[in-house]
């Protein structure tokens, strides 16, 4: 029993956040961080006590905003921003947390958690729910690569072999017909596994992005999708892209490549039109289709295929960008990245 009360002890002196402990408007105990406030900053017991007050008559208060809020009827506590000076007058957000500890004695305890520390651990949480994601993203991705080389790649070499095999010199003296028609098969097998082997190449890092630039590489995507399904895709291209970072050039080709990828599997669209454009201060990129469109709220958790919806937000606002969807079921979807330029 003493080593415990001896480690709520220690938890309570060295707790991140500053904790007061009142009985009516005296102040009983406060932790090391607490002191440590008290010490640098301007504000006295007495502000801090009126605080409490405040929150107290606040939580009492049965029809303070909502007369059956859910969400007040769990929370045991309610939290309040406090803002803090320090000696040199910079300001500090802060939360404040009461706690009513022995209503009968009017004792409470007053918590200031730290905002920016609160940001920082939701950030960091964000964080590691993102590179979570992207893990299986690039999982999915490496299972699709394998899926292909196995079933397309492999099979077509695969082919190819067994027609070689039928090539016996015995059958190129007797029958050059026949001798040439088997090469000829052989021939056009290889060709096809080529081709896919470029096709895949270009899925995974096409080569003119790096060789020519963004536009060049939104031009070759547009055209290659389009010999391939029939759908009419329109590139307009208004902007000069040279001094982008490789990192946006990237992003602007993943989102153009993922939205159009979408369109042409889920939307039944007959048209795409995307659009680069370089305005003051920032450069855009629209891709709209005039397919089945899609309920925005239900797809508020950004389930896509490949990069997904979810990582292609982060990808641009990890750059500093804005990324947004405006789809309505009927109307179509306009996919809208923008990032800042100087």
């Amino acid at each position: 029993m003493l080593e415990s009360t001896s480690w709520i002890e220690k938890n309570f002196s060295e707790s991140p956040d500053a904790i007061f402990i009142f009985q009516n408007d005296a102040l009983l105990i406060s932790n090391q961080a607490a002191k440590t406030l008290l010490e640098n900053y301007h504000f006295s017991l007495t502000y801090l006590c009126s605080l409490m007050q405040s929150v107290l008559a606040q939580q009492r208060n049965d029809t303070d905003d909502c007369f059956h809020c859910a969400i007040k009827e769990v929370m045991p506590n309610r939290a309040i921003p406090v803002t803090l000076k320090t000696a040199d007058n910079q300001k500090l957000a802060y939360f404040l947390v009461v706690t009513p500890l022995d209503d009968a004695q009017h004792t409470y305890s007053l918590t200031l958690k730290s905002n920016a520390m609160l940001q920082r651990m939701d950030q960091v949480a964000q964080q590691r729910k993102l590179v979570q994601y992207v893990n299986r993203a690039h999982e999915e991705e490496r299972k699709r690569l394998s899926q292909d080389l196995h079933d397309s790649i492999a099979q077509g070499v695969y082919s190819a072999i067994m027609g070689i095999r039928h090539l016996e010199p015995a059958t190129a003296a007797t029958d050059q017909a026949a001798f040439r028609s088997q090469a000829k098969l052989i021939e056009n097998q290889l060709y096809e596994t080529l081709s896919e082997v470029k096709g895949m190449a270009l899925d995974i890092r096409p080569s003119v992005l790096d060789s020519f630039g963004l536009v060049p590489a939104l031009k070759a995507l547009a055209q290659r999708l389009e010999e391939n399904t029939g759908i009419t895709i329109n590139v307009i291209a208004r902007a000069e892209t040279e001094h982008l970072s490789e990192d946006v050039q990237t992003v602007f080709y993943r989102i153009a490549q993922e939205s159009m990828t979408n369109a042409i599997k889920h939307a039944k669209c007959a048209e795409i039109n995307l659009i680069l454009i370089q305005h003051p201060h920032l450069i855009s990129l629209e891709i709209i289709d005039d397919g089945s469109g899609f309920d925005t709220q239900q797809m508020g958790s950004f389930n896509g295929h490949s990069l997904g919806l979810m990582n292609m937000n982060e990808r641009v606002k990890a750059l500093q960008g804005t990324f947004h969807i405006d789809s309505s079921v009927g109307n179509g979807t306009t996919v809208r990245a923008e990032f800042p330029v100087v």
